[in-house]
């Protein structure tokens, strides 16, 4: 199977994984944190998880809020997840879902490469209509989706 075309299923398979865990409202962490709220909802207190971890209560209290914080590591989620008889699932999470992500790039490449090459056009008096420009445009960025060159340059600007 051509390296585009496994590219195209494999985004498939985690659009639909990502619209799954989205439904399920994974996705959205609770405002006090998972830690919190799993250990609220077992009706275990702070001083209770800091046994099962051993460590002190002040280390959940400060491994709660590393969390919230956004500054947890991985292994202290691993064992907060342990000792809340959780698993630890690890996702990157797209804002859109990665067909759109790719669709969108391929467009801002081809949008970028012809604009060049319709200034020049003009410079010659060989212009072409809006209609025609934006047919070549979707061409283009057709092609660049089954290419791989989609991310060989950073952006312009970022993504907000």
């Amino acid at each position: 199977m051509k390296k585009s075309k496994q590219a195209e299923l494999a985004r498939r398979q985690l659009d639909e994984t990502f619209r799954l865990a989205e439904a399920k409202g994974l996705a959205q962490r609770p405002t006090r944190g998972w830690i919190r709220a799993i250990r609220d909802a077992l009706g275990m207190t702070s001083r209770q998880l800091a046994a099962r971890m051993r460590i002190s209560q002040p280390g959940v209290t400060k491994l709660e809020r590393s969390e919230l914080d956004a500054t947890i590591g991985l292994a202290s989620l691993q064992r907060a997840a342990e000792a809340l008889d959780c698993s630890l699932v690890y996702a990157l999470v797209p804002r859109s879902t990665l067909e759109e992500t790719v669709r969108r790039r391929a467009h801002e490449l081809a949008v970028d490469d012809l604009k060049g090459i319709n200034q020049t056009m003009r410079l010659e008096d060989q212009t072409i209509s809006d209609e025609q420009l934006a047919t070549r445009v979707e061409e283009y960025a057709s092609r660049l989706m089954t290419e791989g060159r989609l991310w060989d340059s950073v952006p312009r600007r970022p993504h907000a």
